[in-house]
């Protein structure tokens, strides 16, 4: 990556896109979560925040990639909504196991980078749909009964998307993808 393209992002995040839930859950996405709003697709988080932009060099997106190529590619569903508390709706993976695998292989070659900054005791795979909104908890209740009713979601999971941004809308862009075993 360039000095130049660098200095315009300021983060990044290793995510799994989920391009078949885009139907049931992107309109939704693009009024309750906000990263929607700065250009990131429907996703399972797999390590956010990642390394700064002018880190992301050749050398650590070796190791990315050899922590990424770690888990074999693996098929799921989203069949079913969760909540945590009443602030975030988001789609459980089923099976989740695949996802904590990437999750724990990324994490243990990127150890100064714990999920979420280290927030959470225990990292839950999931696909947000929306993170506490304007429109409170009625807007979430409202937005689940219309993507409850699109489930379940079938996908395959074939590779990772490492993706850089910052708080600009629709700044975040695809740097890389990173294919699974």
């Amino acid at each position: 990556m360039s000095p130049e393209s660098a200095a315009a992002l300021t983060e990044s995040a290793v995510l799994v896109q989920v391009p078949a839930a885009e139907p049931a859950v992107s309109r939704h996405r693009a009024r309750l979560d906000g990263a929607a709003g700065l250009g990131v697709p429907a996703h399972v988080t797999i390590l956010s925040p990642f390394l700064p932009p002018p880190a992301l060099t050749s050398a650590a997106l070796a190791i990315l990639a050899e922590a990424v190529a770690s888990v074999t590619a693996f098929d799921c569903q989203f069949p079913a909504t969760a909540w945590f508390g009443t602030d975030v709706l988001w789609l459980a993976p089923r099976p989740d196991e695949p996802f904590r695998a990437l999750i724990q292989a990324v994490s243990a070659a990127f150890p100064g980078y714990p999920p979420f900054g280290g927030l959470y005791r225990e990292v839950i795979p999931h696909l947000t749909v929306g993170n506490r909104p304007a429109g409170g908890s009625a807007a979430l209740r409202a937005a689940e009964a219309e993507v409850t009713a699109a489930l379940p979601i079938t996908a395959r999971i074939s590779q990772v998307h490492l993706m850089a941004g910052s708080t600009a809308p629709g700044s975040w862009r695809v740097l890389t993808e990173l294919p699974l075993a």
